[in-house]
């Protein structure tokens, strides 16, 4: 089976290494497609493809319709709305993630920029401790689950979104939206982009933030209602915005609330050389898997 790596942000060379040995040693050929430039490119490269392992390139109908022996798509990561699902379970394509494999380098992300914004960007006044704190996790995922590890650690009082049981996580069960924003000094988002979750975040929640709170989103763009929060930010001048999504309109932000809002100059939740080698090795196992067994265990359509 040829298996297709296409990524317009390349993986790490030890990741490739790693994705070939696996391909290689399951009787698969590989074929890599970096650093294209031109949709094109992507759609010619596909049409040879039995299974195809992205980033964060999209994959719409068009590349699916391209993909005429595809079989397999993985998403190496977790989020996976950059696949058109429905394009894909039409073909009879099969579409995974690899969840799990990105979650710590996330998660540091989120404390790093807390530090940072609880020591105003270490710009010499005084600060804040995150110690006896409260953070809430809006959801309860792989990522919120290693944020609530590194915050005990802090020993902040941990609290998550979740309609499951969650109990023995040792983390408060919030079964309400408006509890989460009320009572949490400090919410980080691990939401999907999906339909009901589309524009969630903004005004309403966020006002009901407490005194100095903190809103941290290294989950999509499309969750935040930027006009909502903006208002938010203007009425409450103790409220802090971090996100690893840079607004539409960033400098205009920045411009009205400075220090009170950082955004990562581009996604870098899961820019570590260890994200990139776990995903990208877990999505060429998961591949080798099915095609040797039929193993679908992580298929989301």
């Amino acid at each position: 089976m040829n298996i297709l790596v296409a990524t317009e942000k390349p993986f790490a060379a030890e990741a490739v290494e790693g994705i070939r040995k696996e391909v290689e040693q399951g009787g698969h050929t590989l074929v890599l497609l970096e650093k294209y430039t031109d949709k094109q490119q992507l759609l010619n490269a596909v049409a040879a493809a039995d299974a195809l392992i992205v980033r964060s390139d999209k994959v719409d109908a068009e590349v699916i319709e391209a993909g005429k022996n595809l079989k397999i798509i993985v998403r190496a990561g977790a989020g996976y709305d950059n696949i058109d699902l429905v394009a894909a379970t039409n073909k009879g394509i099969i579409v995974e993630n690899t969840p799990g494999q990105n979650s710590n380098a996330v998660a540091e992300l989120v404390f790093g920029m807390l530090i940072q914004a609880a020591r105003n960007g270490f710009n010499g006044s005084t600060g804040r401790e995150l110690r006896g704190k409260r953070l809430g996790t809006h959801a309860f995922g792989q990522v919120a689950r290693q944020v609530a590890r590194i915050a005990k650690g802090f020993e902040m009082t941990v609290g998550a979104l979740s309609s499951r049981n969650i109990s023995e996580e040792g983390v408060i069960q919030i079964s309400d939206i408006d509890e989460l924003y009320s009572n949490y000094d400090i919410v980080s988002l691990h939401i999907p982009a999906k339909p009901n979750t589309i524009g969630l975040i903004g005004y309403d929640l966020v006002s009901k933030m407490p005194k100095g709170g903190i809103l941290v989103n290294t989950a999509r763009k499309e969750v935040i209602d930027e006009a909502g929060l903006m208002k938010a930010l203007e009425e409450r001048p103790d409220l802090t915005y971090l996100s690893d999504l840079r607004p539409s309109n960033a400098d205009e932000w920045i411009e009205k609330f400075a220090n009170r809002v950082y955004f990562t100059p581009k996604k870098l939740g899961a820019q570590t050389a260890e994200a990139n080698i776990n995903a990208g090795i877990a999505a060429a196992c998961q591949i080798v898997s099915y095609f040797a067994n039929g193993d679908e265990t992580f298929r989301v359509n």
